[in-house]
């Protein structure tokens, strides 16, 4: 009896609903809000964790660029769906990202989150794509986008309710960085890239390290906070999120 890969991200999943499923709702901490550094410095509050964000600017446009001109080149359907939907994630949550820093609250947060899960779920889906075929790839896209979409907005509007739920946004978070290592150890060597998709899970598990940690850090360094740094070193794992995708064709990305 073989044990498919599909299988197995769809067990990952059900695991992961189920999981959730019986855990309590999981309300916004309003603690999220008070970070380490709050200076005002050229009029702008919280400054540094608002133009931290500026890296995602050049990065976003970057692969807009190479997106829109290699366009033509991937094959129809998803696979030139894909890098610009990750490209404009990556610009869109630059704006996104600094609004809320700017002035922090759960109205504002929804605008950081929400371009985010473009840029989760379109680089989930290109792996799918890759190890699973050109249909899962296709369904993952279609169905990944609107279930992260949805579980931003269900937590918003949970949370405008009195009664805040993260739970759907908690799956589509963090079960992309559970299915990738799972698929890259499944098939070893299918695809060029793995090195590079590494660097990404590891400079994501750092940056989280660093927003965990952020009065912590501020407190040791007195000029950056573990925010900023969070904002700093997630922008060097989209560096090599755009070395994934820069000559992506799923015709001949196989290694």
């Amino acid at each position: 009896m073989t044990f498919s890969p599909l299988t197995l991200i769809g067990s990952l999943l059900l695991l992961s609903a189920v999981g959730m499923g019986l855990a309590a709702p999981i309300p916004q901490d309003p603690i999220y809000h008070d970070y380490g550094d709050q200076r005002i410095i050229f009029g702008i509050p919280y400054f540094w964790n608002v133009v931290s964000n500026l890296p995602m600017f050049f990065i976003g446009l970057y692969g807009l660029r190479e997106a829109i001109r290699r366009y033509s080149e991937r094959p129809e359907g998803v696979a030139r769906l894909i890098p610009l939907v990750l490209s404009g994630g990556i610009y869109i949550t630059c704006f996104g990202s600094a609004y809320y820093h700017w002035k922090p609250s759960n109205d504002t947060l929804l605008w950081d989150r929400l371009p985010m899960t473009f840029m989760f779920m379109s680089l989930f889906s290109l792996l799918v794509y890759d190890y699973l075929g050109k249909k899962a790839g296709t369904l993952a896209f279609w169905t990944s986008i609107p279930a992260g979409i949805g579980s931003v907005l269900y937590w918003h509007f949970t949370e405008a309710a009195g009664q805040g739920d993260l739970r759907p946004y908690a799956i589509v978070l963090f079960f992309p960085m559970v299915a990738a290592p799972a698929l890259m150890l499944f098939y070893p060597g299918k695809t060029t890239y793995v090195r590079l998709v590494a660097y990404i899970l590891g400079w994501y598990v750092v940056a989280k390290l660093f927003e965990h940690f952020d009065k912590e850090v501020y407190q040791l360094l007195g000029f950056w906070s573990g925010h900023t740094l969070k904002h700093l070193t997630g922008a060097i794992g989209l560096v090599y999120a755009m070395k994934v995708v820069d000559g992506w064709n799923p015709a001949v990305n196989k290694a």
